[in-house]
């Protein structure tokens, strides 16, 4: 499939999706004194790479998976790493992956996928970017094409905009800590760590920050008080996690990624459906939904 950018505006916001690399967007912008402000970085319409989006979408799972692979049913199941200098697979295929577009209209777009992999996955997928005033919704569903029963995860990945001083509220229960590998290392209450306790609005920390908080609400703030612009944000009730991270206080993003599951939990104690995966039947299916609502003074 070829490059190219499909752009959508309605007069308050705009997005540019990139249907072949991944579904992601290039920008989302919102309209206000007479020019369009960044909600997520803007980033280069013809890159190649979909680390450097604006947003991916994160199918059949989140994150990094140990060990190779998991064992579920009484099966191995090999996942081999699928980005270069990666140690592990990461996100599994759905972001690096050409979708098909089924139906667009100046305010949402419809894309589909059939997944082939990694490992032992086989899947369809249909995920709608739509604008509704200044706000933009992302719905995607997964639907299990493989003859056996297996662990699904899902969600999205928005790269915000981050200036010196932007602010979170998203209150959760606990957070993953990660070990050299960018994986688990057990979790602990948030209140443990305050330096990562986002419960009441709190500056994103200057240093290095990749870590999964589970039990969250589902509801988030973004603040960026010298941008004048804020950004609320909602999940379904499928979502009950998020990953933070941003390298440095220097860099001008940070991501902000709600999600279904805790990193790696095919490989976690209990099981993949303690820690959030949809134990999909074939044939079965799982929604997910993320909203982004900004409002600028």
């Amino acid at each position: 499939m070829s490059f190219r950018v499909v752009e959508l505006e309605n007069g308050f916001a705009r997005i540019g999706v990139r249907p072949d690399l991944g579904a992601g967007l290039t920008c989302y912008d919102i309209f206000r004194d007479g020019e369009f402000v960044p909600v997520l970085r803007r980033v280069d319409p013809q890159t190649a790479h979909p680390f450097s989006l604006s947003n991916i979408v994160l199918v059949p799972f989140s994150g990094r998976v140990s060990r190779g692979g998991f064992t579920f049913g009484n099966s191995f199941h090999a996942i081999e790493p699928n980005m270069p200098g990666q140690k592990h697979p990461v996100h599994g295929s759905g972001f690096s992956s050409a979708w098909a577009v089924t139906r667009q209209s100046s305010v949402d777009i419809s894309l589909a996928l059939s997944g082939v992999g990694p490992g032992p996955f086989v899947y369809n997928a249909v995920l709608n970017y739509q604008l509704d005033g200044r706000s933009l919704i992302m719905t995607m569903n997964v639907t299990n094409r493989a003859s056996v029963t297996l662990p699904y995860g899902s969600g999205f990945h928005p790269w915000f905009v981050r200036d010196d001083a932007t602010y979170l509220t998203a209150p959760a229960k606990a957070v993953w800590l990660e070990d050299e590998d960018h994986l688990p290392a057990g979790s602990v209450p948030v209140g443990d760590r305050p330096d990562m306790d986002f419960t009441q609005s709190r500056r994103l920390p200057d240093q290095w920050i990749n870590n999964c908080f589970s039990g969250w609400t589902g509801h988030g703030q973004i603040d960026w008080p010298k941008r004048r612009v804020s950004a609320a944000v909602w999940a379904s009730a499928e979502i009950s996690h998020y990953v933070v991270f941003s390298p440095s206080a220097d860099a001008d993003f940070f991501c902000f990624e709600p999600v279904n599951h805790s990193v790696d939990a095919f490989n976690l104690p209990g099981g993949p459906q303690a820690h959030g995966m949809k134990l999909l039947p074939p044939g079965a299916s799982s929604s997910v939904s993320m909203v982004i609502a900004p409002a600028a003074t």
